[in-house]
């Protein structure tokens, strides 16, 4: 993680340094953790690592901890891929409704690998973006709705809907105590429209959970986070893959935060790790207020981007 001297300051929760005349403390702000590691084909391995990062998120006091597509394994294969995989009411959802419980924390788990109800006549999974409250329930489920298929020549080939179901629909924000989240998996972060109709559903903060690959990554995340960011005027938090997954598998990493205004605020270094970022919502305000790009729209030139089922919010 950068911390103080990096390049990117991880933000502290309060400051050592305040003048004792201050009649109230402040208030401090809702701080978010953000997780990195390097998933593999075993499972067992893999809640070993996410469980130590939320607990040790939940003790340096963050109310949300995000972790990664493929929190929960990267198969070898698509055949391992759909073996791994089990329904959100399985053991191991179950098993990180437990954590939430014990943490006290809410979970964003991106990229759970989801045996929905149509899998005995599909045999297709979901990649499935679970956000857990505090008492270990599920209070969200978006299913990705744009499916990585890409190929770049000699260097990265993947087929996501040769073995994965879209989701058919958008999730409304969810209020959390960080903010308004509004939740997305990796492959989405290309895609404008769905942080434009989120942020017009009210959201202030964006969950971009992901796996990139190392040619797209160091190409594209950074800018693209940032540009979310920028564009609808809400933190954006993107926790991330990192390192050799398998053999045939290397992720990107440099899982961050980034605020309204489009800069990084916090970022890890390489390997698995934490980031944490303090969410300002009265900074997010003033910025809207100052540039207030959404009331600014044309939407009687270029239509308006929004869900279905999503009501706006002014």
């Amino acid at each position: 993680m950068y911390g103080p001297g990096g390049a990117y300051p991880t933000l502290c929760r309060s400051s050592p340094h305040l003048p004792h005349a201050m009649a109230d403390p402040p208030r401090l702000k809702p701080l978010v953790a953000v997780g990195q590691v390097t998933s593999t084909p075993d499972k067992e391995l893999n809640f070993a690592v996410c469980a130590g990062l939320v607990r040790e998120a939940a003790h340096r006091g963050a109310c949300l901890v995000s972790l990664p597509e493929g929190f929960d394994y990267i198969g070898f294969n698509t055949a391992q891929t759909l073996t791994l995989a089990e329904g959100l009411d399985g053991d191991l959802m179950g098993r990180y409704a437990e954590l939430a419980k014990e943490c006290g924390v809410w979970l964003s788990l991106g990229g759970f690998h989801e045996r929905g109800q149509d899998w005995p006549t599909t045999q297709r999974i979901y990649n499935c973006h679970v956000l857990l409250d505090p008492a270990g329930n599920i209070v969200a489920a978006y299913r990705k709705t744009h499916l990585c298929d890409v190929e770049l020549e000699g260097r990265v080939t993947m087929k996501e809907s040769s073995f994965t179901n879209p989701g058919t629909e958008i999730v409304a924000p969810i209020s959390t105590p960080a903010g308004k989240l509004g939740l997305s998996i990796c492959y989405d972060l290309r895609f404008p429209e769905i942080s434009l109709a989120l942020r017009r559903a009210g959201a202030e903060i964006l969950t971009y959970p992901s796996a990139f690959t190392v040619p797209t990554g160091s190409a594209h995340w950074e800018v693209l986070l940032r540009a979310r960011a920028i564009e609808s005027q809400c933190y954006v938090v993107a926790a991330a893959q990192t390192g050799k997954n398998h053999e045939h598998r290397t992720s990107y990493g440099h899982a961050l935060v980034v605020d309204p205004w489009g800069a990084v605020v916090a970022q890890c270094h390489e390997g698995t790790g934490l980031c944490y970022a303090e969410i300002d919502l009265d900074y997010l305000h003033r910025i809207r207020q100052e540039i207030p790009v959404h009331s600014h729209r044309r939407p009687d030139l270029y239509g308006t981007v929004a869900a279905t089922g999503l009501a706006p919010v002014p």
